[in-house]
């Protein structure tokens, strides 16, 4: 019944990603990184709640079971997607936004050799063919000359932390929906949703309570941008967690490249961000390589 949901779950996920990066990039100058990661989490608990209510008044059968399993991966996946926003916004300031967005894609080739050398993944040579040649587009992107952003390299720097961070909480997230309720993979994922924001929401607004309250301040007083880049976010990561749940972490990611040039449309478009040909021709190869990747 479920078994292609997992399509449409990505290309809305992928859209409305596109939407809370811009939202949240707006929002860092006044906020900071830490500050505008805070909002994904804490204005999208609201709608994520909803979510779930919604849910469960659809699946009464349903029984989550919040077992350890559940917990280490949910809270395993939440770190690394604080890491992994953060880094991202860091990067979409020094190196663009549709750059920094470019570079987030490399989550999948990343993945694989992480997984090759921890978890003992097998791939095809066509895989690692894709692995190469993200790399590849992952060093051209990198590179000082001809980028858009004020700090092409660390730029570049902070995005690769992005993608490897995105690699992690992608596969955390799913064995997750997964440890919770197996039988209806919709609920579980949504309930995963609401359970990690929560936990994110929590932990890092203690964090800045202590260590920036001026963040916090800002956060608050840019409130009707936050609330519209917490319902995107909510909607981005309902998405991406039911289409997980329906479906191994690859194939979701491949599809997920779409959300790259969006990005490059919301760059020009929205910041005035102008990509030059060396640019375009390495993200290309970004996105090749993640979709070889994919053949395992």
């Amino acid at each position: 019944m479920f078994a292609l949901l997992w399509i449409p779950a990505t290309l809305l996920a992928s859209i409305f990603q596109v939407a809370r990066n811009a939202l949240q990039r707006g929002i860092m100058g006044a906020a900071g990184p830490w500050g505008a990661t805070l909002v994904r989490f804490l204005f999208g608990l609201p709608f994520s709640l909803a979510f779930v209510a919604v849910a469960f008044a659809l699946t009464p059968a349903a029984r989550p079971n919040f077992s350890p399993a559940f917990w280490s991966a949910a809270l395993s996946g939440a770190l690394t997607q604080v890491l992994a926003t953060a880094a991202l916004l860091v990067a979409m300031r020094r190196a663009g936004f549709a750059v920094a967005t470019a570079m987030q894609q490399s989550s999948l080739p990343l993945a694989a050799v992480i997984g090759l050398f921890w978890f003992h993944d097998q791939l095809s040579g066509w895989a690692w063919l894709g692995v190469a040649v993200a790399s590849f587009g992952l060093v051209v992107l990198t590179w000082p000359r001809q980028a858009s952003g004020p700090q092409p390299v660390s730029g570049g720097g902070f995005g690769l932390i992005s993608g490897l961070c995105f690699g992690v909480s992608l596969n955390a997230f799913r064995h997750a929906g997964l440890a919770l309720e197996p039988h209806h993979p919709i609920v579980s994922a949504l309930t995963s949703v609401a359970v990690v924001q929560a936990v994110q929401a929590l932990a890092l607004t203690a964090v800045l309570a202590v260590k920036d309250r001026r963040a916090l301040a800002a956060v608050a007083a840019s409130w009707r941008s936050s609330l519209s880049a917490g319902l995107c976010g909510a909607l981005a990561s309902a998405g991406w967690f039911v289409a997980l749940a329906l479906s191994p972490a690859a194939p979701v990611r491949a599809l997920g490249v779409v959300e790259a040039p969006m990005a490059a449309v919301a760059g020009r478009r929205l910041f005035s961000e102008r990509l030059h040909v060396i640019q375009i021709l390495a993200g290309s190869a970004v996105l090749a390589g993640v979709l070889l990747t994919t053949l395992a």
